[in-house]
């Protein structure tokens, strides 16, 4: 899956464990009711935020992951989180740039080949 916007908020990396690291980015959706979406990125990962800058477009290979608790008191809860495991700069058109030209349509003649003896085979 992808999420694609501009990036809002880059945090820094968090040392959660000896062995666990982790680093958060928000990305905005453009769309009509725009999204604040937190992605994160774990382990080896979290470099890959180091080049990226609040307000650049981008897009996120994401996974939704899933996981079940069950807490002291024997009540069982389900968490979901956004895993980012790619991120690309998405190339953003100039202002005043010309848009790419649409290839023409083609141009069709009209037939003047018909003749009208030929047996008209249609059912209809």
């Amino acid at each position: 899956m992808e999420v694609t916007g501009k990036v809002r908020v880059i945090n820094p990396e968090q040392q959660v464990s000896a062995s666990f690291k982790k680093r958060e980015l928000v990305v905005t959706t453009e769309e009509q009711y725009p999204q604040h979406i937190l992605i994160e990125f774990t382990q080896d990962k979290c470099d890959l935020l180091n080049n990226y800058s609040v307000g650049e477009p981008v897009k996120v290979s994401i996974n939704l992951r899933g996981r079940e608790w069950v807490n002291p008191q024997g009540e069982t809860r389900f968490f979901n989180s956004i895993q980012g495991w790619r991120i690309e700069k998405l190339v953003s058109e100039a202002p005043g740039a010309p848009a790419p030209a649409m290839p023409a349509a083609p141009v069709f003649q009209p037939a003047t080949n018909l003749n009208e003896e030929e047996a008209d085979d249609l059912p209809f």
